[in-house]
């Protein structure tokens, strides 16, 4: 199933949210040995964690964390606008019709199928997120392997600037055009599942 939260009070509140945060800590800390915060040595969670962030999420039979990205509003503070702003030729992109990708995870756990599955429906949920709201535009910040995986999915998608390399590696900055014709272009490349999305609003962030 495919699961899409708005907001969070307590990220050990519920056993999925758990699982989300406990992977990202896994594969951003563990893994890429990014330098970001810790909560109680398990949960990988920064300042844009927030009341209005939503998160994509990919889970099993067992409510488990297969996969997952979170969502950021782009008419506030966010990552490419607040933190890399120079990867891109002119402002940031911004508006209420555009989100920024950012914590693309995949659990570990998986074999290289299960993971290319667990890909491509939440490649595919994030556009039906977006065509569901009324969303034009990702943007999102990626190193180059992971960039040059989103180039070449076959959707709309472009660099928003010439890749730079900063203290944390080579990374850059992209848009992904989002429409009518999006799923389709994504199935030419064998990317696409159409899968119904089950929304959660917590109370706290209605």
């Amino acid at each position: 199933m495919v699961i899409v939260e708005q907001g969070i009070s307590d990220v050990r509140e519920r056993s999925l949210l758990r699982s989300m945060f406990e992977a990202r800590k896994h594969v951003f800390v563990d893994l890429l040995k990014w330098d970001v915060p810790v909560l109680d040595g398990r949960f990988e969670v920064d300042q844009f964690d927030d009341r209005d962030a939503y998160y994509i999420i990919v889970a099993d039979e067992d409510d488990r964390h297969l996969g997952s990205a979170r969502l950021l509003r782009t008419d506030r503070p966010h990552i490419l606008g607040t933190l890399f702003p120079e990867l891109c030729n002119g402002d940031a992109p911004g508006g209420p019709d555009i989100l920024e990708i950012t914590r693309f995870c995949l659990s570990r756990n998986q074999n290289a199928a299960d993971r290319r599955r667990t890909r491509d429906r939440l490649v595919s949920a994030l556009v039906r997120f977006a065509l569901d709201r009324n969303i034009r535009t990702f943007t999102g910040v990626a190193e180059m392997n992971w960039l040059q995986q989103i180039l070449a999915f076959g959707w709309d998608c472009r660099p928003l600037g010439p890749p730079r390399l900063l203290d944390c590696g080579m990374i850059g900055a992209l848009a992904i055009t989002i429409g009518p014709g999006t799923p389709a272009l994504l199935a030419g490349n064998g990317i696409w599942e159409d899968e119904e999305l089950t929304a959660i609003h917590w109370p706290e962030a209605a």
